[in-house]
């Protein structure tokens, strides 16, 4: 393993102190437990708090979309592991300004129970929670049973645009809503090309030959739809749209905001070069593309590949989209 650490038993701390310490005007944490972060900004009374949380191993997944225009606070846990339903309590108390909390999370059995337990918790603290779990992965299940899918990079959405309407003074019910819109018309697939190390286990979480891929893997390495030969940049992205169209699905007229999400070792060059074939894909479809993102949002530590999520617009979505925000690890000012 070769890895720029200390002890790997110290890993996730590092990492975190060195975030607050990059980003001390941004980001605070709760209790000085490191695992428990909420915006350093002054709170606005009457705002919806919005919180999210998850393992550790995907920045800027979770805690870098903590900041204005986004999240208020987040818990995090090991790599890969969720963070307990006490720090997700901490983080709702410190972001609760008299109108409710929204939990916005993937959905994974761990992130699932804990924030069930932290919402009832919450309760008995006389804060009013209300859940939304993300599950975009097409591959993950088939359609009709979209309830069991998982929750990878399209997960961006959800918060950039929830994050503008909680601005907004928008009230939980609503903020409720537009999540949930969101979360209906998004989809996404990716595809890996190796595997990742999580640091205290010290070697890869799965196996796979040299020159080959797998279609639809998940951010934790879950299984796909099937692993084969390494194919062209066109040929992925075919068979990947192919799945992502065909689901919603996504029509003649409709108007699009695309990412194209690294893993966290596939440099940008080879997402251009991704995003040019969705571009082509798309046009071909008659299907309008308004502001692509491109980059890394939702990693696997060191795993080589990439994920493809469309989101359909419609003009309350787009209006939220285009609103600025400022977090640690993602920046926008308004769009035309």
């Amino acid at each position: 393993m070769k890895k720029i650490i200390n002890d790997p038993k110290n890993f996730v701390d590092e990492m975190i102190e060195g975030i607050l310490a990059a980003h001390p005007e941004q980001l605070k944490c709760v209790n000085n437990d490191l695992r428990c972060l909420v915006r350093s900004d002054e709170k606005k009374s009457g705002k919806v708090g919005l919180s999210t949380g998850g393992g550790s191993g995907h920045l800027p997944l979770f805690l870098g979309y903590v900041g204005k225009g986004m999240l208020d606070g987040c818990a995090v846990g090991n790599v890969f592991a969720s963070p307990s339903a006490r720090q997700m309590l901490e983080v709702t108390k410190a972001i609760d300004s008299g109108s409710g909390v929204l939990y916005i999370y993937g959905n994974y059995g761990g992130d699932v129970m804990n924030f069930d337990m932290a919402a009832e918790m919450a309760d008995m603290e006389d804060i009013r929670v209300e859940q939304v779990v993300a599950g975009e992965d097409v591959a993950s299940s088939p359609k009709g049973k979209e309830d069991k899918r998982r929750g990878v990079a399209g997960i961006f959405f959800v918060y950039k645009i929830v994050g503008a309407y909680a601005e907004e003074m928008a009230s939980l019910d609503e903020v409720k809503r537009i999540a949930e819109k969101v979360c209906a018309n998004v989809r996404t697939m990716g595809v890996g090309l190796s595997p990742c190390i999580i640091p205290e286990m010290g070697k890869p979480t799965f196996e796979m030959d040299e020159g080959q891929m797998e279609i639809g893997i998940g951010i934790h390495g879950e299984p796909g739809i099937g692993k084969g030969e390494l194919k062209s940049a066109d040929e992925i992205v075919e068979k990947m749209m192919e799945s992502i169209l065909e689901d919603l699905p996504y029509q003649s007229g409709d108007e699009v905001s695309v990412l194209v999400n690294g893993l966290g070792a596939t440099p940008k060059e080879e997402l251009y070069v991704v995003y040019r074939k969705v571009a082509q894909i798309l046009k071909d479809k008659k299907i309008t593309v308004y502001h692509p993102y491109i980059g890394e949002f939702a990693t696997s530590m060191e795993m080589a590949g990439m994920s493809i999520s469309l989101l359909r617009l419609d003009n309350e979505l787009k209006k939220l989209l285009k609103k600025s925000a400022n977090t640690p690890f993602f920046v926008q000012e308004e769009l035309e």
